[in-house]
């Protein structure tokens, strides 16, 4: 299972800095479930080839457990779902009583924490950190969450305590793997039972596996298959026993094991906020996706309309995924659903030639040229694939630091049409090309000066001549 790092500490002392940093977002996709989890927001991090879940938290006071309850109350729970935690204090402030108090809060829980000292621009960072060791969580890690300086360090530090993190567990997992993912009562038993053609659900009992995420290998026309069913998420007024409040850490486990997700929505509730921010940290993780709108039969003409409309405005951003409507009680639909997870895998995992590549590169620099920045146009000179499941296409040219996200947009989608990908999202990566001459100025000036020295003498004893044959 990936790793769960939430980030504690007073409120302003840079965790949702550091969130951002370690997702790579700025909570844009954060899955930030509204009314479960307002003060906790969930990201998929990424950094280098390390994976893991961090939870931003609002904070804590410090001062007492009754001050802002509620916002306590929801720390308390990201720590409780947690296997590390990441206290952050500020190295300008030092350490301070509420700092003290905190930490008190979190041994109560017994889990793995680091004392992580941030905002250490311009100051002694050693000086900073000694004041911290009285915390009692260990060596203090200092960053600047602002400025990337340490974090590489840091997670480097976490992962190295922790080989079993680097292993999911999931090698002997047959087939394409499949997590159901969605709401209570949206009707994933009900889809998983469809599918298996048996009136119950066979669980597959194996390491890491618990009673929210369950394992589930069978064979659909001779093709292996795993589901992976979950808790589905609930609101924040139905979480009350304590198998419950880790039913969403489950949920984003699954996504990030699968290499398909399918997402079930009720048709009858329409598209709600929860829906958009599991698809938010979906597309976020890389997986491939196919939407499922559930309960279909029964409708009336004018309710599906309705749906269709509010899908075609709320998941506009959502081009690349196919959405079918079924009804999971009847059967009807869900045949279709395995040529779409098939399509989707597919698309995820396949392989892309660099001629092939490069091909559709040019003909997308033909058609609309890269702007010119400070006088220069930008070149993108060839790509090569960088990754699968999602597929990474890695771009080489000069000046890319600078292309416009427009232009990204524009070639993202130009690959996915010429590639004919269904089902998987695309990701870019840029890459500038060393300069060639990078460092030779100074050796190049010398030549020019040189060179001009010795034109000149060469004029001078031309005129030394003339003058001469003259006298």
């Amino acid at each position: 299972m990936l790793p769960v790092i939430a980030l504690v500490g007073r409120p302003n002392v840079g965790k949702s800095t550091l969130f951002n940093v370690l997702t790579k977002t700025r909570e844009a996709l954060v899955a930030d479930f509204p009314g479960l989890t307002r003060d906790r927001k969930y990201g998929h991090g990424k950094y280098d080839d390390r994976h893991f879940i961090v939870i931003d938290t609002g904070g804590l006071s410090g001062e007492s457990e009754e001050l802002d309850e509620r916002m306590a109350q929801q720390t308390l729970l990201a720590i409780e779902e947690a296997n590390l935690i990441l206290f952050m204090v500020d190295a300008r402030e030092g350490l301070t009583p509420a700092d003290e108090n905190i930490a008190q809060q979190i041994r109560r829980y017994g889990k793995t924490t680091h004392t992580v000292v941030n905002k250490i621009d311009g100051i002694n960072a050693e000086q900073a950190r000694a004041d911290f060791f009285s915390l009692g969580f260990g060596d203090p890690q200092t960053i600047s969450a602002a400025h990337g300086r340490g974090v590489k360090q840091l997670i480097d530090e976490l992962f190295s305590a922790r080989e079993d993190w680097d292993d999911p567990g999931l090698d002997d997992v047959r087939g394409v793997k499949v997590a159901l993912v969605g709401k209570p009562n949206v009707g994933k038993s009900t889809l998983i039972n469809r599918m298996l053609g048996e009136e119950r659900v066979v669980v597959m009992d194996m390491p890491g596996t618990t009673r929210d995420s369950i394992f589930i290998p069978f064979e659909h026309n001779d093709k292996p298959y795993t589901l992976i069913d979950t808790a589905g998420v609930r609101r924040k007024k139905k979480v009350k026993e304590t198998v419950e409040k880790f039913s969403v850490i489950k949920t984003l486990q699954a996504i990030d094991q699968s290499n398909v997700t399918l997402l079930l929505i009720d048709a009858k509730e329409g598209i709600s906020d929860q829906d958009l921010h599991l698809l938010g940290y979906i597309i976020d993780s890389g997986r491939a996706l196919v939407i499922v709108i559930n309960k279909w039969d029964g409708m009336s003409d004018y309710d599906k309309r309705q749906i269709k409309e509010q899908l075609e405005k709320r998941l506009v951003f959502i081009n690349f995924a196919e959405i079918f409507f079924i009804s999971a009680l009847h059967g009807s639909g869900v045949g279709k659903l395995y040529q779409a997870i098939d399509k989707a895998y597919a698309s995820a995992t396949r392989k892309l030639s660099t001629p092939e590549l490069t091909r559709i590169l040019d003909k997308a620099t033909e058609m609309h040229q890269l702007p010119l920045v400070r006088g220069r146009r930008i070149k993108l000179r060839y790509a090569h694939q960088g990754g699968m499941n999602p597929p990474i296409i890695v771009l080489h040219g000069n000046q890319t630091d600078l292309v416009p996200p427009s232009y990204v947009r524009y070639l993202t989608n130009l690959f996915v049409q010429e590639l004919k990908l269904k089902g998987t999202p695309l990701r870019l990566e840029f890459k500038t090309g060393t300069n060639p001459y990078a460092g030779r100025k100074n050796t190049l000036s010398e030549r020019q000066v040189n060179r001009k020295k010795r034109m000149v003498q060469h004029y001078k004893k031309i005129k030394k001549k003339k003058r001469r044959r003259v006298d």
